[in-house]
């Protein structure tokens, strides 16, 4: 969708089509259900204007229409959703599962990206140390596999940011070595990304955009 006229106070994402972060703050404003206009780019080419709001350069940042300048995915995840939170991802009225929602996506941010970027490499680079990085990367995954099975979800008995939060990062966990995740032994991790997948959510964040410059017009999210 073309960027309407006068929608200058519609905060802005910049974002890049697979990176993991940027895929997880467009699921987050998805689901807030908000009006965001969506500059897609290409890091060989980055945009003056991304560069003066955030000099670090990566994706994603989102410029809210006061100026104020979000950089981490987790931080605009959650600012999204304070905004809007039509599915209650956030239980933010029930302080205890709101706790263990945030604890949860931060456990993961800590234990499990790291040994994923360290299996990615290994696979790609054909490293002898594959195997060492996939199962501590196991290790997240198991207990994700138990919170699957014993409520269906990743907190308690209903859907929450955390079952969101993970789709991206998941999603390249299962395409490092397509043959072993096939059999392996997380059934309720599989169907669960494989839902997620092909959901008309996924479908939606996944959606590309052409690339953004001074001379074209934004698009809405």
């Amino acid at each position: 969708m073309i960027e309407p006229s006068g929608s200058n106070n519609f905060p802005i994402l910049y974002s890049l089509q697979n990176c993991p972060y940027a895929m997880r703050a467009r699921i987050a404003l998805l689901l807030s259900e908000q009006t965001i206009i969506i500059r897609a780019i290409s890091l060989k080419n980055k945009p003056l204007a991304m560069l003066e709001a955030s000099p670090k350069g990566t994706v994603p940042v989102l410029i809210l229409a006061d100026g104020t300048v979000i950089e981490e995915s987790i931080d605009i995840m959650h600012w999204a959703l304070r905004q809007n939170d039509p599915n209650n991802l956030l239980s933010q009225a029930q302080p205890d599962t709101h706790q263990a929602i945030i604890a949860l996506i931060q456990r993961g941010d800590d234990q499990f990206k790291h040994p994923l970027e360290q299996y990615r490499a290994a696979k790609r680079y054909h490293r002898d140390t594959e195997l060492k990085w996939r199962q501590q990367c196991e290790v997240f995954i198991q207990e994700l596999e138990q919170r699957l099975t014993d409520n269906g979800f990743f907190i308690g008995n209903s859907v929450s940011l955390a079952d969101y939060a993970f789709i991206p990062f998941m999603r390249q966990f299962g395409r490092v070595d397509r043959k072993w995740f096939a059999t392996a032994p997380y059934p309720k991790v599989k169907a669960w990304l494989s839902t997620q997948l092909q959901s008309h959510l996924y479908a939606r964040m996944m959606k590309k955009h052409e690339l953004w410059s001074q001379e074209t017009q934004s698009c809405l999210l």
